[in-house]
């Protein structure tokens, strides 16, 4: 690194020292979304109290194993393997769910008609194939053939049309994705037919059904908080509430069979421990390890490397002073270097974001926005003049407590604000704090988390920025953008890809000019893996398979 990097570094390390308010100690992160992008609901999980049978060994393996080349095998030649999540699950009900952390665990228990691959396709579940009318608006599905809940009893037409009926709204209450509001009716002319009707036809209507909220539920379990029952490759078998999730191979699954036999989700909330539980053998393999971290693991350990399909960004408050005021706003993308971010906190692995997007998705990514603000000190304070803050300001970014690479960049960034007489408070919180305060109550000045989409749709990723909708918790509001929302909307009703296409990346271009968010970065995402597994795979959204982990 350049002589400036390096004098950068010391006196990053001396104000983390000063700088740094813990507020909340404990709990854990996840990246962020919400709508068909995902973040996690208090309403499911936090508000239920519902809990389901704990495994009284909670740090143990399954009775009867032995170490077969570092991985977990019983006397039977059935494998185990623990795997270390950074935050319980927000809801094991599949509608309820909105946090991606979530979510990735649910992928493995429950399944939708169609679900993607790991190329990003969709690909047939539930239903064995589907067809289309001319005008977009009547979708047929076929039934798989003997396709088994987790509870024995086979996925019935009955099953289907209540479930996507309850996300849609057609069974009392609202519709629980936003877009199945589209939904004007579901029918099952026979037994093994479903067909759904749409008010108006929509492109990304195949992508969106196959989210983990628009999972097929038998219609007759009505405690899945408590009981799950699905058709994924792996069971439900307990939970003890901030400890693990234990999971088995569903060996009657229709698809291919899982390899291992039981997996064991141990909630990691305090990311200072994880290299310790690694090497200490309570977990074999965590997902999205900082570089540190990964520098700390022994030859005992493999470190595979991807992207984590998200956008990192310090998202701000658009409805409170200072960040109401858009010269602020840029005024903080100039004086945020995001190359030395990465640097700092990744060996300069990920890629640069400059708006609501990143690279998977795409046609829809805008990579020239992120050279629209070339960090620029002297510009930047210029602009604060301009906007009446020539002394600079203080204020509060509120970071989820157990995710590093959020704390580690975030305490760059405050250090680099400096430079321009703005100082950022980090206060660490607890995340289900951050859910109830950041995301619902949007009781905050600036927030440092990742957002990411269930879809690799646009409508994904940028809906939670109309100025009406639910989830806008940074409070943007621009007619312009609504304006531009709406013209994808309508080119997608009637199937004009490129003009849809095109009014995206107009809503990305309003984010990125009217600086809506200090964007920064898609992170790179490293696993660390115990040698004697093997079959971990990257997805180009936020997805764990555990049916494609093995033992060597």
């Amino acid at each position: 690194m350049a002589k400036r990097g390096q004098r950068f570094m010391k006196v990053l390390f001396a104000g983390m020292l000063l700088t740094l308010t813990v507020a909340l100690s404990g709990c854990s992160g996840d990246k962020a979304a919400g709508d068909s992008t995902q973040i996690a609901d208090t309403s499911a999980a936090g508000s239920s109290g519902a809990s389901t049978v704990a495994n009284e060994e909670t740090n143990a393996s399954p009775e009867g194993t032995k170490e077969t080349g570092g991985a977990s095998e019983t006397e039977d030649g059935a494998s185990h393997i623990t795997i270390g999540i950074p935050q319980d699950l927000d809801s094991l009900v599949p509608s309820l769910s909105q946090g991606a952390g979530t979510q990735e665990i649910l992928f493995n228990i429950y399944e939708g008609l169609y679900k993607p691959d790991s190329e990003g396709n969709l690909v047939p579940a539930v239903a064995s194939g589907y067809t289309m009318s001319e005008d977009g608006l009547v979708y047929t599905f076929t039934l798989r053939d003997g396709i088994l809940f987790h509870n024995g009893n086979p996925v019935t037409v009955e099953d289907v049309v209540y479930s996507i009926e309850t996300c849609a709204g057609l069974n009392g209450g609202e519709p629980v994705i936003s877009a199945f509001s589209n939904i004007e009716r579901v029918e099952a002319p026979d037994s093994q037919t479903v067909v759904i009707t749409l008010k108006e036809s929509s492109n990304p209507f195949m992508a969106i059904l196959s989210t983990v909220e628009a999972a097929i539920v038998p219609a007759d379990v009505d405690d899945l908080q408590t009981n799950p029952v699905g058709t994924g490759p792996y069971k439900f078998v307990s939970r003890s509430l901030q400890e693990n999730v234990v999971l088995e191979r569903f060996d009657a699954y229709w698809g291919e069979p899982a390899h291992i036999k039981d997996i064991t989700l141990k909630v990691l909330a305090d990311s200072d421990a994880i290299v310790m539980n690694l090497e200490g053998g309570a977990v074999d393999l965590v997902a999205r390890v900082s570089t540190a971290q990964a520098a700390e693991l022994s030859s005992d350990f493999e470190v595979l490397e991807g992207t984590m399909n998200l956008v990192q960004a310090m998202y701000l408050n658009n409805a409170v002073a200072p960040f109401d005021n858009e010269k602020v706003r840029q005024a903080l993308c100039y004086a945020v270097n995001k190359q030395e971010i990465l640097d700092f906190v990744s060996e300069g692995k990920g890629t640069l974001v400059g708006s609501s997007m990143f690279p998977a998705f795409g046609k829809y990514y805008v990579e020239e926005l992120n050279d629209l603000y070339p960090t620029d000190i002297e510009k930047a304070k210029a602009l604060l003049s301009e906007a009446g803050y020539a002394d600079g300001f203080s204020f509060t970014m509120k970071v989820p407590s157990n995710y590093q690479q959020h704390i580690d960049t975030a305490q760059v960034v405050a250090e680099q604000l400096k430079q321009i007489n703005v100082t950022a408070n980090i206060e660490l919180i607890e995340w289900e704090t951050w859910l109830s305060d950041v995301y619902q109550g949007r009781d905050f000045e600036a927030t440092l988390v990742g957002v990411d989409a269930s879809t690799l749709t646009a409508g994904a990723m940028l809906s939670r920025f109309r100025s009406d909708a639910h989830n806008n918790f940074v409070n943007f509001s621009n007619a312009e953008y609504d304006a531009a929302y709406q013209e994808a909307l309508a080119a997608e009703a009637v199937m004009n890809d490129a003009k849809a296409t095109e009014a995206y990346k107009k809503c990305e271009t309003i984010l990125a000019r009217t600086a809506a968010n200090v964007y920064i970065q898609d992170m790179c995402e490293l696993v660390a893996v115990r040698k004697g597994y093997t079959g971990y795979t990257f997805y180009p959204l936020y997805i764990q398979d555990f049916s494609k982990l093995e033992v060597k």
